[in-house]
């Protein structure tokens, strides 16, 4: 069997494992672990062991065998916890995933690597071993007791004492090879304690003193065999004996078994893996079926594709089947009617499908913050709000720099040392809130922190010397974004973290190139936060339709204020070339949208036209077009994937009489000033 069809299952589970290993190692109360937690984190470095055996991969086997038997020393109180132990985890779990992204990658780990971590999971397994040898000689002797009477008990020797706690369990392994059976008996033994084995030509037998269910054995064991391979019943300690003792005629080899922790799990044969899942799978008949299942991102993008385009289908049929007459062709309306709502159900089902928490972005900041605080001896607490909040997996994966940034920069700029909160009265320990919510057909995303805040004064003279120009009295929004300018930077000096002004300006990019916007609100001595506005989807968008001459743009409906008809007494000239509109006290920038597309049949007179005042980057300005057709959903179409790029146009729709339509971007349109710009590009095929 070629295994390697079953990798992509393995690493994305793997990778899956590594970040709930992560959390919830940053949530353990060192004083007093949480046993269920360890348990967790014990079962998720199991599995990745487990399904890394079956691959032969040696150095993620090697290493997962080292952590693993330092979790289970862990979670059965043999180790007390210490944060030096902790960053070995945490410093183990970053090894992991960089051997993961190798063997992904199709290349082995790098050596050195490898064996470094080993070693100082090795001296951490002697230090720790150093401790427990200094315990009082009277816990000692009880252990050891208990260590070997156990065994005894199971193969019918009296011994002193009362009987085991734990249940006994025997299983049975059916149809296995000598490989097969070494490595279930060491899974096994990772799981409680072995009292005795026994084979023969195919099969081994194994009694077991365990906390762990049936399910959970079988699980584990369907690393190795098939599910119908493996028979487990609850036995007395004394069963071994009965069935196969030591002084029984013709009996099997029988040994006690208590695997070496240093020996490490052979790679597997083909032969022995099994063809319903590599990793960590769900036993027939012990376990419920798994309520998800993971399904290629391309594949749903063709659906949703395909989705697309019906409801294209269905707009053009409901706009043909508008000038038929309502009586004489009733049933055909109502049954377009059942079509459209069915279409848009269809429609929103099938995107739901793509939409990810936002747990999948926030969960990785713990790590983050634990880190740098300690590096810029700050202490920081994080909160995180909404992180059920979904957003489409498209944008949910670049907004993870973006979010990186504005969390780096809270802790290196934002929140202060502890002696200087101290010093203003405040908590020694400063707060980091990330949070998210819908709102109408976005999502808002913020970074907040209850640092010192922004210096208005040092901003402005940072601007100056980097000749940027904006008035004295220029409102607070305004001078917050000055932040965001590419290159600058009010940092004394460039370190790791920050400091070279390129951070701000890359999330800026970033988040327009999604199609959103970034807010900044600041009191000096409070704190500062961030606010990022995203569209849920990139796939549909709620738009306004608008004339321009013979021509239909689409205006997303999220940058849209009002629109109005201007009067000539609140149109200013410029320069020849531009025109400013009076609007309420405050004067708008007019930018004509026949100039910027080249459009020869538009109106020419703004007092006979329509402007639509709208606001992106915290600036608000008037787009001058023809007439305003409506408000609808519309499917996105990539512009670059089926033309080229064009300036001021984000990408297509479809409309329903089968013309396309260019989707605005305003964001960019601000600055276009020449006439003919994409007059080539005004109706890509």
């Amino acid at each position: 069997m070629d295994i390697s069809q079953f990798y992509q299952t393995f690493f994305e589970e793997a990778d899956e494992l590594l970040a709930e290993m992560e959390q919830l190692l940053l949530g353990l109360d060192l004083q007093a672990p949480d046993s269920e937690d360890l348990n967790a984190v014990f079962r998720a470095v199991h599995s990745i062991k487990g399904g890394a055996a079956t691959f032969g991969f040696a150095a993620l086997t090697d290493t997962t065998h080292l952590l693993e038997n330092q979790l289970d020393r862990a979670r059965h109180g043999e180790l007390v916890l210490s944060t030096k132990m902790m960053d070995v985890f945490l410093e183990t779990k970053d090894v992991l995933q960089k051997q993961l992204n190798a063997y992904r990658e199709g290349t082995e780990p790098e050596p050195q690597m490898v064996a470094q971590i080993c070693t100082v999971l090795r001296q951490l397994a002697l230090e720790a071993s150093a401790v427990a040898a200094a315990a009082s000689s009277e816990k000692t002797t009880v252990s050891a007791t208990a260590t070997v009477s156990a065994p005894l008990a199971a193969l019918g020797v009296q011994t002193a004492g009362n009987p085991p706690a734990l249940p006994t369990l025997k299983i049975r392994f059916t149809k296995v090879s000598d490989s097969e059976r070494r490595l279930l008996a060491e899974e096994m033994a990772n799981l409680g304690t072995v009292l005795a084995q026994t084979t023969d030509a195919d099969s081994l037998t194994l009694w077991l003193q365990t906390a762990c269910d049936a399910d959970d054995l079988v699980a584990v064991g369907c690393f190795i065999v098939e599910t119908e391979q493996i028979d487990i019943s609850t036995e007395t300690a004394g069963t071994p004996a009965a069935e196969h003792g030591p002084e029984s005629p013709g009996a099997p080899e029988n040994k006690a078994l208590l695997p070496d922790a240093a020996e490490t799990a052979p790679a597997l044969p083909p032969t022995a893996v099994s063809a319903a899942a590599p990793a960590a799978p769900a036993a027939a008949g012990h376990a419920k079926e798994s309520s998800s299942i993971r399904v290629d991102v391309e594949k749903v993008d063709q659906i949703i594709n395909l989705v697309g385009e019906l409801v294209i289908t269905q707009s053009m049929l409901t706009q043909t089947a508008s000038s038929l007459d309502p009586v004489l062709y009733a049933r055909l309306l109502s049954g377009l009617g059942h079509l459209e709502r069915n279409a848009r159900d269809l429609q929103q089902s099938v995107m739901s499908i793509r939409m990810m928490p936002m747990d999948y972005v926030f969960s990785r900041f713990p790590r983050l913050i634990r880190d740098l605080s300690a590096k810029l001896g700050k202490q920081v607490q994080l909160v995180t709000v909404g992180k059920e909040t979904e957003l489409d997996k498209s944008l949910i994966e670049r907004i993870i720099d973006p979010i990186t940034h504005l969390v780096r920069n809270s802790l290196d700029h934002g929140i202060e040392t502890p002696a200087q909160r101290a010093l203003a009265g405040k908590d020694p320990s400063g707060e980091l809130t990330l949070s998210a919510r819908h709102q109408g057909s976005s999502i808002v995303i913020e970074v907040k922190d209850d640092g010192g805040g922004l210096a208005r004064e040092k901003i402005l003279t940072k601007a100056r010397q980097q000749g940027i120009a904006i008035a004295e009295n220029a409102p607070d929004e305004e001078v917050w974004l000055l932040i965001m300018a590419p290159g600058f930077s009010t940092a004394q000096a460039v370190t790791d973290v920050s400091g070279r002004g390129v951070g701000m300006d890359v999330v800026r990019r970033n988040i327009q190139e999604m199609g959103g916007h970034v807010d900044i609100a600041s009191v000096q001595g409070k704190g500062t936060t961030i606010r990022i506005v995203l569209p849920l989807t990139l796939a549909i968008l709620n738009g306004m339709s608008v004339r321009v001459g013979s021509e239909t743009y689409i205006l997303p409906l999220n940058y849209v204020i009002e629109s109005l008809q201007p009067r000539s007494e609140d149109l200013h000239a410029i320069t020849a070339d531009e025109h400013v509109l009076h609007v309420r006290g405050e004067y708008l920038a007019l930018v004509e949208m026949h100039r910027i597309f080249a459009v020869a049949d538009a109106a020419l007179n703004p007092t006979q036209a329509i402007v639509v005042i709208v606001q992106a980057e915290g600036t608000r300005f008037a787009l001058l077009v023809d007439q305003l057709i409506g408000q609808h959903q519309v499917v996105v179409k990539n512009l670059e994937t089926n033309y080229r790029k064009v300036p001021g146009i984000s990408a297509a729709t479809i409309l329903g009489d089968g013309n396309v339509a260019l989707i605005i971007d305003v964001a960019a349109i601000r600055g276009l000033r020449c006439s003919g710009t994409v007059k080539a590009a005004k109706r890509p095929g």
